[in-house]
């Protein structure tokens, strides 16, 4: 398959695949997160480099390198207001950075004893929620940076962190094989959705009217939870996940559809309702831990590990 194609997988009548439009270099070692910010004028990456990048989503160019961090950066998640950028390092904090010039770092939060691993922004930017291998979750206050609940969440590092659309419960996932919900004002647990041992929870989200759930386990499966029955409606397969914590996501601006990274170097596309895989994307060189959709154009960015290091633009045609 020449590089920068794209698999098509007999999609339905009316589906517009998407193609490779540009490959993003500035990272020199595994690039770990790429966001849209919530505005779609941004787009941000992250790597083991121990820098994240900002670039101009609608130039791709390289608009300023956020550098602070002393070792790899996991995750990254943007405020509401796409002003604000927080990521979570290996250093065991998390930088509150500007995401307009000067780019300062505004905030750093000290309080994990290892690894901060995941990371996200209440809807009101007033709330940060992070995750760490040290098994914790730990509430943060934006204003002060100051740390308001710590959460003894897991049994095994914890891999996933997200708000759902009012920010009242928080959803995690752990390497401990299980997916809970918590009260963010108290930190009580409210509901295990799922409490196996294996396999790994490697990512967790709610949908974005709040409703379903979207995890991923590290047997090659992707499933949507109903989060008020606490039963699962759909499977996604066809993707490779079994050692990393790859993120997915929703797309809706051109229909609904489930997108994810892939082991086996590809990008997958599934239609949301239907379950079918409509498109595999191919072109990174390395495992595609990273998706994001953009928030009113059909655009997806992807980031490649190690031997890939590139962020990857792909687009429907009009």
């Amino acid at each position: 398959m020449a590089s920068g194609g794209a698999t098509a997988l007999a999609p339905p009548p009316g589906y517009r695949p998407y193609r490779h439009l540009k490959t993003l270099t500035g990272h020199s070692s595994a690039v770990s997160c790429v966001k849209f910010s919530n505005d779609g004028t941004l787009l941000a990456s992250a790597s083991l480099d121990k820098a994240l990048i900002i670039w101009s989503s609608s130039t791709l160019s390289l608009l300023h390198r956020l550098i602070g961090h002393s070792e790899g950066v996991s995750d990254l998640a943007w405020s509401s207001d796409s002003h604000y950028i927080c990521s979570a390092s290996d250093d065991r904090t998390l930088r509150i950075w500007s995401s307009r010039p000067p780019f300062d770092c505004l905030k750093t939060l000290r309080g994990h004893t290892d690894f901060v691993f995941c990371v996200n922004f209440n809807p009101q930017s007033s709330l940060i929620v992070s995750g760490s291998f040290d098994e914790t979750i730990r509430i943060w206050e934006v204003k002060t940076g100051k740390c308001l609940n710590v959460i003894r969440a897991h049994s095994m590092p914890v891999t996933s962190v997200h708000f759902n659309r009012d920010g009242s419960l928080i959803v995690s996932g752990s390497h401990d094989g299980s997916c809970k919900i918590w009260d963010t004002k108290n930190g009580a647990c409210l509901k295990t959705l799922i409490d196996d041992t294996v396999p790994a929870v490697s990512f967790a989200k709610f949908s974005p009217n709040g409703k379903f759930i979207l995890v991923a386990t590290l047997n090659d499966t992707l499933k949507l939870w109903n989060y008020a029955t606490g039963k699962f409606l759909k499977i996604y397969a066809g993707h490779k996940n079994s050692v990393y914590c790859l993120t997915s996501t929703f797309s809706v601006t051109n229909g609904k559809y489930i997108v994810s990274g892939s082991e086996d170097r590809c990008i997958c596309i599934w239609d949301l309702q239907g379950k079918n895989l409509l498109q595999k994307l191919e072109g990174h060189s390395d495992t595609v831990i990273s998706v994001t959709c953009h928030p009113t154009e059909n655009k997806i960015a992807s980031a490649g590990l190690d031997s890939d290091r590139t962020v990857r633009i792909w687009v429907q045609d009009a």
